[in-house]
Formats: C-alpha cells, structure tokens, sequence
C-alpha cells in the first residue's frame, strides 16, 4: 500500500474524560465458552492502557465469527470481556448490544480510565453490507456507533483491509486515530517496503502462484532480490520446461509465471529459484526423500522441499540484503524431513539480524507457525499476525481501515 500524508497517531488526541470508541481484534479461539488462546487480547492492552491511563472512557468495538447480521449466542463477546478483565486484572464492563439505548446507559455509567467492552459489531448486518447488498459497511449503522464515542480509534490492523462500518466507515463521523499496534505494523511495513534501506529482498513461498500473483507481480518492481520457494515455484521450474514429476503445481498459470519473470527483468530484480530439490515417492512424515538437481526428478516423484544448494544460495543473497520480506514456507514444513530448508533459511535470517542488523519482517499464517517451529519469530524484526491485510498491504493495495487514518491535506 503506497501510503501519504501524516498518519495520525492515539498520542496526538487529546482524550481525557472522552469517550474513545476503539475498534481491536477480538476474534479470538474459543472453546465450550472459554478463550483458549489470549494473543489478540494482549497485543491490544499497551493501547487500553494507554487510554486508561490518560483517563479517557474505553469503549472496545470487536467482531467476533460470522454470525451475519443475526445474534447467536455461541458468538457474543461476553466471554471475551471476562478474558480480558483476567488479563487486564481490572474489570471490564460488558454491554449486549453495540449501538442503542442500552450501549448510551452503558457508556454513561462507565467511569473515565474503565473499560467497557460493547456486544459483537456483526450481530448487525449495517457492520458487514449496505441495505442494497453491497459489501461495504452501511453508512447508518456507522453513525450509529460513531454517536457513542467522541474519538475514534483503530488498532486492528488486521481487519483493515475489510471497508465496514466498524472499521472505516466510523472514521467519516469522528476524528480517527491509529492505536499503539496499528502504528507498530504500520510502521514496520512502511519500513519494509515504502521505504527500506537497500538492497531489499523477498521470500515468497507457499503451495500456489494463482494466490499469489498480485504481491509477485508487486514485490518483481519494489525488491532488489526475489526468492521464490514452495510448490509455487514448481509451475516456474515447470514454466522453464524443467520435468516435476509428480508434484503439486499448477500448468495454467506457467504462462503467467513467465510473465512474473520478464517483469522482474525489467526491473532489474534478480529472481532465485531452487537448483536443487528435496524429492520423495510419498507425501508422509518421515519419508525416504533423496536431493536432485532441478533437471533429475524421476516420474512419479514429488518435490517437497528446496536442497541445501538452493539454502545456501539463500544465505548468500540474504548477506547481501539490508532488508528482507518473508511470506510463505520453503517447502511442507508441517511433514518432516521436509521442514529443513524453512528452518535453516528461518535460522539463518535470525542470526543475520542479531549480528549485522538486517531488517527483517514476516507475515501470514504458515509463515508465523513455520518461524515458531524454528524458534526464531521473537528474533525478527517484527512478525506480522494479521494474514489478509499484511498480503494485500505487500500487494500494494489499499487498505480502508489504514486509508482513514492519514492526514489528506
């Protein structure tokens, strides 16, 4: 996302005795009423703190699942609040609703530095659709929350890639301001990619080019060096007229890879395919597995990971690198032995980070659980929860929910 103009930041308002209505990201795991896991929680209390601190009424607005427009019971938020207060150690009042009469008395009574949780924003079909169907969220429902607050702020990055009420469309009623974790991700992503130090490289892994064509098609014309792993880069060997025997990949967007190739030659972006391949007969934990070069994969073998050739000529481009870009696993690292490339190349990036300061940045799902199983996300620059809203930010797409929140003037 090319971004302009100022982002306004939480620390710019003045919100003593204000109602700041704060939209976080409280979709959390839950079980049998219980949240199993606190992450998304946590990473929203420095800016309840904050805001408790400075006196200021916090009303957390929060979606939770996709009950579309319709209370369900097995998806309020009441269970969250009590989580919260657990973690907080301090109470956080609940209201089973997001907007009317009941949310007015609750915000009331709600002391300035108390926290108030309000009742699932898609309980309502305005968060999620307009009235004629339309995927964006209905201007009414977001004045409707936008009456209950002074001061608007978002810290769920991760859900600002979705142009609802809760998200965007509050910010057309009241002054918007990014809280402490949009600023954080914002801040490292505008590193990473706006405005990186040089050389800047990317790793892109994962199983297919057709998820992926819009962030290779935008990292070829902003990094200087692009390495391309997984079963994606199977259709580009493929594409290159390389025999991959019986292995995930995908014939129909050979031509389309080729395009990605002759961009990136363009634009003078060296590309890095693997030279060598970790192949097996069967897709199993801990199979008979054998290293080839890219011109040796026998019928009816599978590729399942890059080779230590192709690792080492990873590092090397990593050495030469200021900054690095991570999103997707090497190879199938959830089955070993096929962990291995992912793991080494993880480790290597950490260790680079630590002794030569590389900027490094991670995003999306696998890409968080294959640098855990390396024991090396903490030594990151910064790991990126937020899945959709990180891949579309490094698409170079707008994202409604960050849009909002910069200065146009």
């Amino acid at each position: 996302m090319a971004v302009t103009g100022k982002l306004r930041r939480i620390e710019d308002a003045s919100v003593e005795g204000k109602r700041v209505l704060v939209r976080v990201d409280f979709n959390v795991p839950m079980r049998a009423g219980q949240v199993t896991d606190t992450t998304r929680l946590s990473s929203a209390l420095p800016t309840i703190e904050y805001l408790k601190r400075k006196k200021a009424k916090v009303i957390l607005l929060a979606h939770f699942g996709r009950p579309e427009g319709k209370v369900v019971a097995e998806e309020s938020l009441k269970p969250v609040a009590d989580a919260l207060a657990e973690l907080m150690s301090a109470p956080v009042a609940f209201c089973n609703d997001c907007t009317g009469e009941d949310a007015e008395r609750a915000i009331s009574a709600l002391e300035p530095g108390h926290v108030l949780l309000l009742e699932n924003t898609r309980f309502h079909k305005g968060e999620e659709r307009r009235p004629d169907g339309g995927k964006t969220g209905d201007p009414a429902f977001a004045r409707a929350l936008a009456a209950l607050g002074d001061i608007y702020v978002n810290d769920a990055f991760s859900a600002a890639h979705r142009a609802h009420a809760s998200t965007a469309g509050v910010a057309e009623y009241l002054p918007a301001y990014a809280g402490l974790a949009m600023e954080r991700e914002i801040d490292h992503l505008v590193q990473a990619l706006e405005d990186p130090k040089r050389p800047v490289m990317a790793v892109v892994g994962g199983a297919k080019v057709s998820s992926k064509i819009e962030l290779l098609a935008n990292l070829v014309k902003k990094v200087d060096r692009l390495f391309i792993g997984g079963a994606m880069a199977n259709t580009f060997l493929s594409a290159q007229g390389h025999d991959v025997g019986a292995s995930l990949y995908e014939p129909d967007f050979a031509e389309t890879a080729l395009d990605i190739l002759r961009e990136a030659e363009l634009a003078n972006c060296q590309v890095i395919l693997p030279t060598d391949l970790v192949i097996a007969r069967e897709f199993k934990e801990n199979a008979d597995s054998r290293t080839v070069a890219i011109d040796a994969v026998p019928a009816g073998w599978m590729i399942l990971d890059c080779g230590p050739e192709t690792v080492d000529a990873l590092a090397d481009a990593v050495d030469g690198s200021r900054t690095l870009i991570w999103n997707g696993p090497l190879g199938a690292f959830e089955t070993p032995p096929f962990d291995t490339a992912t793991v080494e190349a993880a480790r290597y990036v950490a260790k680079r980070v630590k002794e030569n300061g590389l900027v490094a940045v991670a995003g999306g799902g696998d890409t968080v659980a294959a640098l855990n199983l390396a024991g090396v996300a903490r030594d990151f620059t910064f790991i990126s929860t937020a899945g959709g809203a990180f891949l579309e930010w490094m698409e170079g797409k707008t994202l409604p929910g960050v849009e909002v929140l910069y200065e146009t003037k």
